[in-house]
């Protein structure tokens, strides 16, 4: 294996690299409002505001109304159901009014999309929802957890917002996407063709938890062909409607340049004409603060835009065909791409990763500045080693940053707990910097030196230096819920608050008295009682004990809520039900007066928070390199099956992993940057020859055509098999004609000898086929099939393959024989019908003096 020293060698076809943790601030955008809070929520104005609509003609996306967004004042008598989140997780959202005020907006359209049976679709949390879609689930107050990096992309957190133009702009296409979990604003704008290939690729990148889009696109019976294909490729996920007045690109910009943090300001003059994805961004925006119930703090979002252009594409076929992220036999199978190279410890990592997999890039810079990364990681291990023990330490620290720049709408316990939660959180992650910028002093390659210099940043510091004058040194993030209880609890710093040490001294004496009452309950029944703890029983009763040695099988009658595992028993008291309820009430007051003080931190260091951005990238980015570089002292990616198939898949899976700075093989020292890769790759369910399976044969190639260019890689296997030889072969050879003259590199497998000849005529094809050797048993009666596995130039001069492949099966013999006799009946027709007359000696003549003319400047 040639480890990680290959070169790209294709020009940059993008700016240079800079080094993504070396943001600069910028300039531009209206001044920026300060905040007001009480108890931490932001006071927002009520003043009305403007949804009208754009002058530039009917094919933009603002609609013409001028009507504001307080329509539909009348109350709902309705009540809403709280959010709950599918999966079962604990949130520290306040699940009980999930859309408080909600009467005051109108955000969905009037028309019924109730004909769309196999759609699901629900038009806000308003309305009663179709049966079977997914519920909202609320993130504002969603703590940040120490979470496997493995499982991190499989929970949907993304909501998307999609627009088409109408009219003449109709292919023009607008999107807007935020994760949940992730305070990152995406833009992406670009014109798409009938098939709408580029919007379901991205969309399939993004895996969104919900799709929002206008509802005149949603109609029934005049929905629009966009929709219909969204539909079909995401029947899983959640559809809502929003009026069409929403999708508004002034309001866009104006949320922009509310919302943005002045770090990544620049993206103004890089959108303001991006007319289509303003509009998506100013409905995603106004949705996404009514189903979370908060809003974003001013100055708090970082915005990029998505171009294509820095890329490459791989389709959602291709990327199935490949197994890039999902296993085709088994969802659960970790064996594609993205498991043999994700060795990462961060959530945030592993999104990366999975990112770049789909999206490799196309910058030859930025790939080899990458390659340089991996290359002095794995020659340096005392680097590798130091900073994978830093990096494993972080918790999800765009999660975390999601957390902190939403401000819910109002105060609850659990908004409280919330916030002293991640306030520890930031704590831990803050003081992780300097052992982070230590790792990192001796490196020496260019991306690696930007981070360290990143890291400089004077903020880390300021803010890290505020929360110790508040909290606690010694408190930190714990595993436990009891543990991380206490941590909460006694997170400041005593005489700042009277009225809080008063509250914590309750505390602690409620919490002894159920140790003691506990202690005294095992004495008087002499049984082995100890204390245990829940998040949701609280403080209950444990003990491990033969049931042979209870007094009639059977604990006292005193204890209720008794439950049995095995020898273990669990179980309360009445008195213990009532200390449980103190507790919990002593709970709430220090809950709330740490979180005023918290709320008055926070405040404090808002202003300088925007660093964690930096942070946060340079985490994620870290972890992936070192994911690049463990995958390399791990494995040589030898192929573990056999034949053409497998090895076609090799290259694409090499090209992707060289385009994302992963790795390069010796024979890619110089490689060509792809900037599209399209891939038909014969499954073992494709064998069967039928309609269908023809169709879709189709349908794939037909995709290719219509996308590739001569910047793609295109790999085929196995054409033409759904139909008959005659028909496989034509279509074959006039689609590796078409592919020729576009000059697009592709590899193209088939089974059709016929096919090979055709580098006869064009000098740009090279034959190369898999030697097999024959190899006689040792009773010397029988030839079998040895494979070699070893790749030629020529093609195969090898006869009757499948009847020698048919002879080492279990096929009875005299079915081989009567297939041999067959075989030799058909061969001496087709010969008998080709026997030469001068009409055919002619074309031969004439084909014959057309293959030198070609060879011969070939040759030259």
């Amino acid at each position: 294996m040639a480890g990680a020293g290959g070169r790209a060698a294709a020009p940059a076809t993008s700016g240079s690299y800079t080094g993504r943790g070396s943001s600069t601030p910028g300039v531009g955008g209206q001044a920026e409002q300060t905040p007001h809070y009480t108890l931490g929520l932001l006071q927002t104005p009520h003043g009305s505001e403007s949804t009208g609509g754009s002058s530039r003609g009917g094919t933009r996306p603002g609609g013409s109304s001028g009507e504001g967004l307080a329509a539909g004042r009348a109350a709902r008598s309705s009540a809403v159901k709280p959010a709950v989140s599918e999966r079962g997780e604990s949130y520290f959202g306040d699940k009980s009014s999930c859309v408080e005020n909600a009467n005051t907006l109108n955000l969905t359209s009037s028309s019924s999309v109730r004909g769309l049976n196999s759609t699901c679709i629900g038009k806000t949390p308003l309305s009663s929802g179709r049966s079977g879609c997914r519920s909202h689930t609320s993130l504002m107050g969603y703590s940040v957890t120490s979470s496997s990096a493995v499982s991190a992309h499989t929970v949907a957190s993304v909501i998307v917002a999609v627009v088409e133009g109408r009219g003449l702009a109709r292919g023009e296409v607008g999107m807007a996407s935020i994760d949940l979990k992730n305070p990152e604003l995406i833009l992406s704008q670009f014109a798409d063709n009938t098939t709408y290939a580029k919007v379901i690729t991205k969309l399939k990148i993004l895996t969104p938890l919900e799709i929002i889009m206008s509802n005149t696109a949603c109609d029934a019976g005049n929905t629009t062909k966009l929709f219909n294909l969204i539909t079909e490729h995401f029947k899983n996920v959640t559809f809502s409607t929003v009026q069409r007045k929403y999708f508004n690109e002034t309001k866009g910009l104006e949320y922009i340049e509310q919302l943005c943090a002045s770090e990544f300001s620049t993206i103004f003059m890089e959108v303001q004409s991006k007319y289509y994805s303003l509009a998506a961004a100013a409905a995603l925006l106004k949705y996404v603060e009514f189903i979370q119930n908060a809003v974003y703090a001013p100055k708090s979002l970082k915005v990029r835009f998505q171009g294509s252009e820095k890329t490459a594409m791989i389709d959602s076929s291709s990327a199935q065909n490949l197994e890039l992220v999902i296993n085709n036999r088994d969802s659960r199978n970790g064996h594609t791409l993205l498991g043999v190279l994700n060795y990462t410890k961060t959530p945030g990592g592993s999104r990366r990763l999975r990112s770049n997999i789909l999206e490799p890039l196309v910058d030859a810079e930025t790939i080899n500045t990458r390659l340089d990364c991996v290359q002095e990681l794995l020659q340096d291990e005392e680097l590798f080693f130091g900073l994978q023990a830093v990096i494993s330490k972080f918790l999800d620290t765009e999660q975390l940053l999601s957390v902190l720049v939403q401000i819910p709408k109002q105060d609850t316990v659990k908004t409280a707990e919330s916030k002293i939660t991640n306030l520890i959180y930031l704590k831990h992650t803050l003081e992780l910097v300097e052992p982070l910028k230590a790792a990192l002093r001796s490196c020496n390659t260019q991306l690696l030196k930007a981070y360290y210099n990143s890291l400089e940043d004077t903020r880390f510091g300021i803010i890290l230096e505020k929360i110790t004058t508040v909290i606690n040194d010694d408190t930190r993030y714990t595993k436990g819920c009891l543990s991380m209880r206490t941590q909460k609890c006694y997170a400041v710093k005593p005489n700042i608050s009277e009225f809080l040490d008063i509250a914590r001294r309750t505390y602690t004496e409620i919490v002894d008295d159920i140790a003691g009452m506990i202690t005294q309950l095992a004495e008087k029944y002499s049984l082995p009682m100890k204390t245990s703890f829940s998040s949701a029983r609280g403080f209950f009763i444990q003990m491990n004990a033969d049931c042979s040695t209870l007094p009639n099988g059977q604990l006292p009658s005193e204890f209720t809520k008794i439950t049995k595992m095995k020898n273990t028993y669990s179980f309360t008291s009445a008195d213990l039900i009532k200390m449980n309820e103190r507790c919990q009430e002593s709970l709430r007051e220090i809950y709330h007066m740490t979180y005023l003080i918290v709320c008055k931190l926070l405040n404090e260091i808002y202003e300088h928070i925007h660093c964690l951005y930096k942070l946060s990238d340079i985490v994620s980015m870290l972890d992936m390199l070192l994911s690049f570089a463990h995958a390399c002292t791990l494995s040589d990616y030898g192929p573990n099956m056999s034949g053409k198939s497998t090895y076609l898949k090799q290259i694409a899976l090499c090209q992707i992993m060289a385009q994302i700075g992963s790795y390069v093989p010796a024979e890619y020292c110089s490689f060509r940057i792809a900037e599209q890769i399209f891939t038909r790759i014969g499954m073992d369910d494709d064998i069967e020859t039928n309609a269908s399976t023809f169709m879709k044969e189709m349908k794939e190639i037909t995709y290719i055509i219509q996308n590739a260019n001569d910047k793609s890689l295109i790999i085929i296997d196995e054409l033409g098999r759904g139909t008959s030889a005659e028909e496989g072969i034509g279509i074959c050879y006039a689609a590796c004609e078409y592919l020729l003259n576009l000059k697009a590199f592709t590899l193209f497998a088939t089974h059709f000898l016929e096919l090979c000849h055709i580098d006869a005529l064009y000098p740009n094809v090279e034959n190369y086929h898999f030697e097999v050797q024959h190899v006689r048993s040792s009773a010397g009666n029988k030839e079998k099939i040895a494979y070699t596995y070893t790749l030629s130039k020529g093609y195969t001069e090898e006869k009757n393959y499948g009847l020698k492949a048919a002879e080492v099966s279990s096929l009875p013999s005299s079915i081989i024989l009567d297939a041999k006799e067959i075989t030799n009946h058909i061969a001496k027709q087709i010969l008998h019908r080709q026997k030469s007359t001068p009409e055919m000696m002619k074309q031969r003549a004439a084909y014959q003096l057309a293959m030198r003319l070609v060879q011969t400047p070939r040759n030259s």
